[in-house]
């Protein structure tokens, strides 16, 4: 059975970091696309982030540059986000997608496993 879990959200301050982790269980991280989403309140859930299973990583324009994705041999993937701003503020999901499309998964749609969220709120 396949679970993954969210943890390092919190509260910080605009300009601060937060480092998300997803622990998984019952998948091999490198075998999988791993993403993160985040869905603010009267919001859609959108793309953030992605790390395919060859290594090749994706990101939502308006992260680019300040967010990265990684994993590692443990079988958890992480988020690193610098910079935060008040935008960012949101529910943050992790989901794994058994694809090994080429490019980058970006597609809600396309990922088979979500986790529960983190919440993420940066005050200004």
């Amino acid at each position: 059975q396949v679970r993954l879990v969210e943890s390092g959200g919190g509260l910080v301050q605009a300009g601060g970091s937060l480092r998300l982790s997803c622990a998984t269980s019952g998948l091999t991280v490198g075998s999988y696309a791993m993403g993160w989403f985040r869905q603010a309140p009267g919001k859609q859930r959108e793309f953030v982030a992605t790390i395919n299973w060859n290594g090749g990583t994706g990101y939502a324009s308006s992260v680019k540059g300040r967010f990265t994705i990684t994993r590692d041999n443990a079988n958890n993937a992480y988020l690193q986000m610098n910079n935060l701003k008040p935008e960012d503020t949101a529910l943050y999901y992790c989901a794994a997608a058994r694809t090994r499309a080429p490019l980058p998964t970006t597609a809600t749609g396309a990922y088979d496993y979500w986790g529960q969220g983190t919440q993420v709120t940066v005050s200004s």
